[in-house]
């Protein structure tokens, strides 16, 4: 199993966030922070298939 699973966020030019995995091809796009967490939730459900074991831990870095 992956331990961690990071993703860095920025707020997007036209409003809301930007996400990146750091080290998985993941990028997420939300108007709220709440919304945000949702979405990147839901994408590293889909991004790892039934065969893979998911991360035990997301960790949300914001960037300025």
């Amino acid at each position: 199993m992956r331990a961690e699973l990071i993703f860095e966020v920025t707020e997007a030019e036209e409003g809301g966030y930007d996400a990146q995995a750091l080290s998985e091809s993941i990028f997420i796009q939300a108007r709220t922070w709440e919304e945000l967490k949702s979405n990147i939730q839901d994408a590293v459900n889909c991004h790892f298939d039934l065969s893979e074991k998911q991360p035990g831990r997301i960790l949300i870095t914001c960037i300025k």
